[in-house]
């Protein structure tokens, strides 16, 4: 920043802005669009063009604006990106969550670090994006639903898709500390029904139990898990080195005397590359359709199995070549790349062509917990980053 005065003033607007994010109560699942509204504004006023996209209901929706350049030089336009969706809050905070409170450098409220920290910092900076001499578009992203298995994010990737918007590079702010995370695995979540035919239990055969049904389908997924184990890749950068698989939760039955004639299993599967969830649900669609689907049918023709998709984050490709991580590095000395356990929506943007880097203020120790916080020195150094994106932004 150019004066003392003029970085303080930017960093306690971050700070008001933060304040009144957090305010809005955007859980996932819920209606955000008071929220886009409040950001739309504010970059509207700046002069910036926008475009939503929503949900089926209408009430979940997408915001993507532009700061255009005021002299084009053929640069790569710079996508800042963040999702507004936050998760539930659970009991034992002790202040209120959707009140921002300041105590000890620490700024508490739901999705302070996760993500609204970024959000309030790229707002606060856009004014400043706006009086400069750009020579390559601004773009600012900011999707609903994320923390649900990225349901807001492909909506809005179909768009840019139908807009011509595949070349560029996208900053997704989640919380890293500022350090630049260049990989992920993805998170595919899945949850199979059953049913079957109830009956009384003293008649096993006259009956179709969709609880032993679903026994079966875990027992297969715990057989595949160790086939996963098998096919990780050679020098693998993941920590396990293979893609994972984990039963969430088998919920069916009414009585210790009583046919089940409903089950169904939760399953989630992390893939360190994208065939092994093609393998992964191809043997297993081969198991309850060839397998188990004809024997329940055997004594009731109407049984049935399906398998609900209830999202497919696909994983977050290292690219030693990458234009997104190398102007990041430029900006904040630091060389080093790091591969994160959790998903985001880096590999839907890196899909469709855009050059990707994971890198925001704030720690994911802090996020999804009671008295969630990001340290205020934090948002100056995001602060920092954004100011270095506009120093190579502007014609020399």
């Amino acid at each position: 920043m150019s004066t003392e005065n003029s970085s303080d003033q930017l960093f306690n607007n971050s700070v008001k802005i933060l304040t009144d994010l957090i305010s809005f109560k955007t859980i996932s699942g819920e209606d955000n669009s008071s929220l886009i509204n409040y950001c739309d504004e504010i970059l509207k006023k700046l002069g910036a063009t926008s475009f939503k996209t929503y949900d089926d209901e209408n009430k979940r929706v997408n915001l993507f604006a532009t700061l255009k350049a005021k002299q084009p030089s053929g640069k790569k336009p710079i996508i800042l990106s963040g999702h507004t969706d936050v998760v539930p809050v659970s009991k034992g905070w002790s202040t209120d969550p959707f009140v921002a409170t300041i105590k000890n450098d620490k700024l508490f409220g739901r999705g302070a670090c996760d993500m609204k920290g970024f959000i309030a910092c790229t707002l606060a900076f856009a004014p400043i994006y706006a009086k400069a001499n750009l020579d390559r578009d601004i773009h600012f992203s900011y999707t609903f639903d994320e923390e649900t298995a990225c349901i807001g994010a492909p909506i809005l990737i179909e768009e840019l898709k139908k807009r011509g918007v595949k070349d560029g590079i996208c900053i997704i702010g989640e919380p890293t500390n500022m350090k630049i995370i260049d990989a992920h695995k993805g998170c595919y979540e899945y949850t199979t029904y059953f049913e079957g035919l109830a009956g009384h239990s003293s008649a096993p055969h006259k009956g179709v139990s969709a609880v032993e049904y679903a026994t079966r389908y875990v027992n297969k997924l715990i057989e595949l898990r160790e086939d996963l184990k098998k096919r990780a890749p050679k020098n693998s950068i993941f920590d396990p080195p293979h893609s994972t698989l984990s039963i969430g939760g088998i919920f069916g039955g009414i009585a210790h005397n009583v046919i089940a004639d409903k089950c169904h299993v939760n399953w989630e599967t992390r893939p360190v590359v994208k065939e092994d969830g093609v393998f992964l649900n191809s043997e297993l669609d081969k198991y309850a359709n060839e397998i188990l689907l004809p024997d329940m049918k055997k004594v009731f023709p109407n049984s049935s199995i399906r398998k609900n998709i209830i999202g497919e984050v696909v994983g977050f490709d290292r690219d030693e070549k990458s234009n997104a991580c190398e102007l990041v590095s430029s900006l904040t000395g630091d060389n080093t790349r790091e591969v994160v356990s959790f998903g985001t929506e880096a590999g839907l943007f890196q899909e469709i062509g855009i050059s990707t880097v994971v890198c925001g203020p704030g720690s994911i120790e802090q996020a999804h917990k009671i008295d969630e916080f990001i340290i205020l020195d934090e948002l100056k150094k995001c602060l920092n980053l954004l100011d270095g994106i506009k120093a190579k932004s502007i014609l020399n």
